[in-house]
């Protein structure tokens, strides 16, 4: 049984949703790496890819984008 696209763009925005709660540059990173791989793999599988090499791309793509958006401190804060 294949997942419904309303499914699957409801846990897509479920994930960006749980995206937004990490803070630091790496956590963030990590997170939208996941969440990248998680929907290149799902899209590419849909479209009939290789889940493998959307999983990869949206891996990457999504690290990327998770690091460059995190918040930055201010120098001197620490916690």
């Amino acid at each position: 049984m294949r997942p419904s696209r309303l499914r699957l763009a409801a846990a897509l925005l479920l994930g960006l949703g749980l995206a937004a709660c990490a803070d630091p540059v790496g956590q963030r990173a990590l997170v939208g790496g996941g969440i990248g791989a998680a929907g290149g793999a799902g899209i590419a599988a849909l479209t009939g890819g290789s889940p493998l090499a959307g999983a990869a791309i949206g891996g990457a793509g999504g690290a990327a984008i998770g690091a460059l958006t995190a918040p930055r401190q201010p120098r001197g804060y620490y916690y």
